[in-house]
């Protein structure tokens, strides 16, 4: 059988009546100096002989791979891999919408080995790294000594050599905690995953402490859950806690556990929000399905995506970066898992 010839960009550049150099500039994106009719001949012409770029050679010529890594550093042991959380799907589709538009290429990767690290940002030529679940450990301290531009996403270290994107925890917290006592609730449980210092779940927490102290109302470590984010787990949990009868509300730090709480709640005999209102936090799609529907603190999780990636390109390309360190604002969604104590 005779081996099909491999179409090279000459080859294209031949059928479509340009230079070489043209079509590179259009497979690369650089349109400067090309017209928008060539570009769609060209393209038309790739996408029909099937021509797909060498990276590797391009990489070479170029000293650059046009690959992001994104590298989630928290292993989600209990959960397989974190593209099955809600919150990180919704966070790379972000992140992989805005590297598609910019001709960027994305390569996930979950790790919290710190010789692991050092391979990933060593073989795969990676031109930046967008991390999550950084702290002040040793992963940090290899992240300093490396030369890849990195954004960090949600972390707390405080150091100007890093891009970083961000959130109101501490606000969150807080707007969530006010929110239900205004709603007479005084006895509040505070649920989230395992709480590291210097973190976003801490200062949820402080939020959350903050509100208590401003209206006057104790403080109680009985009153504090860290726990698994696994759904089965998290409904075992709302079992437990539909036995208790001291409180009135709980606020959850995230949707996905809050969902399964109140699947636990409901197995367990509670009505919501006619015995137990709950707030969660981050407004996924999962808070539109529970039932009742959930009210939460709401965040652009696909907006963060968007300008973590358009930070790090922009900086890859020379271009301006405005701010380096961009906190995204929070605000709460009013649904119908939240019951006005002072109405009844």
């Amino acid at each position: 059988m005779r081996k099909k010839k491999m179409i090279t960009i000459k080859d294209i550049a031949k059928e479509a009546n340009v230079s070489p150099t043209t079509v590179s500039n259009v497979i690369h994106k650089n349109y400067k100096h090309v017209s928008l009719e060539t570009i769609k001949k060209v393209e038309k012409i790739i996408e029909e002989k099937g021509y797909i770029p060498n990276m590797i050679a391009r990489s070479l010529v170029k000293r650059n791979s046009k690959i992001i890594g994104a590298i989630n550093c928290l292993i989600p042991s209990e959960r397989g891999s974190f593209i099955q959380d809600p919150f990180h799907t919704a966070f790379l589709g972000g992140v992989e919408k805005e590297l598609s538009r910019r001709g960027y290429f994305i390569m996930l990767r979950t790790t919290n080995e710190k010789d692991e690290l050092i391979a990933l940002l060593k073989n795969w030529n990676l031109d930046g790294v967008i991390m999550t679940g950084i702290f002040e450990d040793e992963i940090y301290e290899t992240l300093k000594k490396t030369e890849i531009p990195v954004v960090l996403i949600d972390s707390y270290v405080e150091d100007g050599k890093f891009l970083k994107v961000g959130l109101e925890d501490f606000k969150g917290g807080y707007l969530a905690t006010k929110y239900l006592i205004e709603k007479g609730h005084k006895n509040i449980l505070f649920v989230s995953p395992k709480i590291k210092p210097k973190g976003v779940l801490e200062e949820r927490l402080k939020g959350y402490k903050k509100a208590l102290e401003d209206f006057n109302i104790p403080f109680k470590v009985d009153n504090i859950y860290e726990h698994s984010t696994k759904i089965d787990e998290c409904i075992t949990l709302g079992k437990e806690l539909s036995k208790r009868n001291d409180f009135t509300a709980i606020f959850v730090t995230a949707d996905i556990m809050a969902a399964g709480i109140m699947s636990g709640l409901h197995e367990g005999g509670v009505r919501i929000p006619e015995d137990i209102s709950i707030i969660g936090f981050d407004d996924l799609e999962i808070s539109l399905i529970t039932s009742p529907r959930l009210t939460t603190i709401h965040q652009d999780v696909e907006k963060k995506g968007v300008i973590a990636a358009r930070m790090l390109t922009d900086y890859l390309e020379g271009k301006p970066v405005k701010e380096r360190c961009v906190i995204l604002p929070v605000k709460i969604v009013e649904r119908e898992s939240v019951r006005d104590l002072k109405r009844s």
